[in-house]
């Protein structure tokens, strides 16, 4: 029976694969032009990796000066996320994509001609301003015009979110290796030719009939689910962008090794978030497969914690391992905050990445400060804590989420 039971499983592996792999293929060009585009715009998020210490040696700044890159960059798209479904309900999602990009396009040429680190940071909260644009009506576009309904474009969302974040030290350790200013004016560069693409193969999105208020985002967080949700995601963040902006400074290698490890941890993400996500999700149901998931990301983070200062090699592994993790969590995630709420998608996303993006702005400037004060190994094992919270937080919310599980699973 066990043999059998294990052959089972092994074909709905299999079935669940080829199915996924069919959907996503079929797809309108719409749907495809708006995923490259957004590999390019997630690009961007991990860019500049691999060239943090070099940055930090170019401008004289501190670990903690340069984290503020990205605090800056997640703080300002937090915050933008409430103010995207105003605009996009009002010129219709093609506009708003453009506009974001267009926003990003500039921003990064600017960061690249920054002479202080006080400079490139005030750009990158720019650039952060284009990247909410684009990002969240990047999703809600998706889900619009997708085959297979919002599962298929949230894979395929999470995708492209995954093979951004991959890319981008690639291209970080690649053009920063050569000059620390390189990957920025490279990014301008691709985030120009996405916005070509997109003029060409995106049709014209009509504004939704119904316009959304500046205070609909916060309003659809009083749903207990969504705000359940969102509050586990801002805890995971926390430990999500330790490992993305901390880990560069214990692996003391050049812009090429940080660019390789962390393009190992983008394919973990991509491929997780892909194909394991939707087996887990039916294996386990959404609020359990997030629970073990989020468990395992404690269980390394206190794994790095402790190889901090001693061994490398078991800090690339434990890295490597968090971006199927992490993969994972994206995916549950963001199916959860779609479904959870009687709120519009467009809503609900944009007041549930306000909170968890916040996660995104604390934890690079804060990894950094911790560390200043006392070490690395604490660093980290402050992160752990953190996802241990996000974890208590889905457990304890078990009710609200499976009532509202996509997919009814």
């Amino acid at each position: 029976m066990q043999a059998n039971a294990a052959t089972e499983a092994v074909h709905e592996i299999e079935d669940t694969l080829h199915s996924e792999k069919q959907s996503m293929l079929k797809q309108p060009k719409a749907v495809w032009a708006v995923a490259f585009a957004a590999v390019f715009a997630f690009m961007g998020i991990g860019l500049v990796d691999p060239i943090l210490p070099a940055i930090a040696v170019n401008l004289k700044a501190t670990p903690s000066q340069v984290s503020l890159l990205f605090t800056s960059y997640f703080l300002v798209t937090a915050v933008a996320m409430l103010v995207t479904g105003f605009v996009s309900s009002r010129i219709g999602g093609k506009k708003t994509l453009l506009i974001g990009l267009a926003v990003i396009v500039a921003f990064s040429a600017l960061s690249g001609m920054s002479s202080t680190v006080g400079t490139l940071v005030g750009f990158r909260a720019g650039w952060g301003l284009g990247n909410a644009l684009f990002v969240a009506t990047a999703l809600a576009v998706m889900v619009g015009v997708a085959s297979g309904g919002t599962a298929t474009a949230i894979i395929l969302y999470e995708a492209a979110l995954g093979l951004g974040l991959s890319l981008g030290p690639l291209m970080g350790a690649l053009l920063g290796g050569w000059q620390w200013r390189a990957p920025f004016f490279g990014t301008a560069t691709a985030m120009a030719i996405a916005f070509i693409l997109l003029v060409i193969l995106l049709p014209k999105t009509a504004a939704p009939a119904k316009k959304t208020r500046l205070r609909d985002p916060l309003v659809a967080l009083g749903h207990k689910g969504l705000r359940t949700t969102a509050a586990s995601a801002l805890f995971y963040n926390y430990g999500f962008f330790t490992i993305l902006a901390f880990t560069p400074f214990i692996l003391h290698f050049n812009a090429y090794g940080i660019g390789a490890v962390f393009f190992g941890w983008g394919v973990a993400v991509a491929v997780f978030s892909v194909f394991v996500a939707p087996i887990v999700q039916r294996r386990f149901g959404t609020t359990g497969a997030l629970t073990g998931s989020l468990v395992g990301l404690i269980i390394v983070l206190i794994g790095v914690a402790l190889a901090a200062g001693h061994s490398i090699t078991a800090i690339v592994v434990l890295v490597i391992v968090s971006g199927a993790l992490l993969g994972i969590n994206n995916t549950l995630y963001t199916e959860l905050a779609m479904s959870v709420s009687d709120s519009p998608r467009p809503v609900a996303s944009a007041g549930y990445n306000f909170v968890r993006w916040m996660g995104g702005a604390l934890a690079p400037f804060l990894a950094a400060k911790i560390a200043e004060h006392s070490s690395a190994s604490v660093t980290f094992f402050v992160a752990a804590a953190a996802v241990l919270v996000s974890a208590g937080i889905v457990v304890f919310g078990r009710s609200v989420l499976k009532a509202h599980e996509p997919d009814g699973v």
